[in-house]
């Protein structure tokens, strides 16, 4: 299975040091991620260093060079205990709200990137959390991709194409047909695990791809049988993550 690769929580004020290592493996083996830029972040879990006074100049630099960015909602802050279509966890910046205060928040959210250069039609939502509001809103607002959802291709569901993330990324790896993504945070990489990393990109060589080829794979239609397994497996997935603390 080819395994493509998001780094969520990108911020002016985020961990560059780990950033820029974990940058340094995937230079090392030509992958080019999809980056989640939080437009405006409030969220203080994610305020990690000084903040970059460069940050958009550099994220548009990086968006040349072949990385993807997705828009990672507006300011990171969970305002509801819901999760929505995809429910891995039952927090939200925005399933539960209305459409017109989602339709308010991620207009400004877009703002803030076009503000600064910055083009794109990928969502990523925090926590993984949205809702039918949540996509009306971005449809209005042009968005046409989302990076979410299992599954081994692309597919469409609701006039949005879902490009899945992996449930397991052992498993992922063992398949031998399909895409999938790995998640990463890489304010929370510490020296082990960015060791970990490194091991994994060397004994896969070949397995991971740009995010830019993903999104070249033609997608499939979802239907009802594949929207009940994905829902069971993110309530699975929800319930493993607790029990592993």
């Amino acid at each position: 299975m080819k395994i493509a690769v998001r780094m969520d929580d990108i911020t002016p004020d985020m961990d560059w040091e780990r950033f820029l290592a974990f940058k340094e493996i995937l230079d090392a083996h030509h992958v080019r991620p999809l980056l989640g830029v939080v437009p405006d972040n409030r969220d203080e879990n994610l305020h990690r260093a000084k903040a970059a006074g460069d940050f958009w100049e550099y994220i548009k630099e990086l968006q040349e060079d072949g990385w993807c960015i997705a828009l990672h909602g507006y300011r990171h802050v969970y305002a509801t205990k819901k999760g929505g279509l995809f429910p891995l966890n039952h927090f939200s910046e925005f399933a539960g709200l209305s459409f017109e205060e989602q339709l308010d928040m991620l207009e400004k959210a877009s703002e803030v990137l076009q503000r600064n250069g910055i083009k794109t039609d990928i969502f990523m939502a925090p926590g993984h959390s949205y809702d039918k509001n949540t996509l009306k809103a971005l449809k209005k607002l042009g968005y046409t991709k989302i990076t979410d959802g299992f599954g081994k291709k692309p597919y469409v569901w609701r006039d949005m194409i879902f490009y899945p993330i992996s449930f397991m990324l052992g498993r992922s790896l063992k398949k031998k047909g399909g895409t999938t993504t790995m998640v990463i945070h890489a304010n929370g990489i510490d020296e082990e695990a960015m060791a970990g990393y490194r091991r994994l990109f060397e004994e896969h060589e070949g397995s991971f791809i740009s995010y830019g080829a993903y999104l070249l794979e033609a997608p499939v239609k979802r239907g009802f049988a594949g929207r009940c397994m994905e829902i069971l497996l993110a309530n699975v997935k929800r319930v493993l993550v607790k029990l592993r603390g």
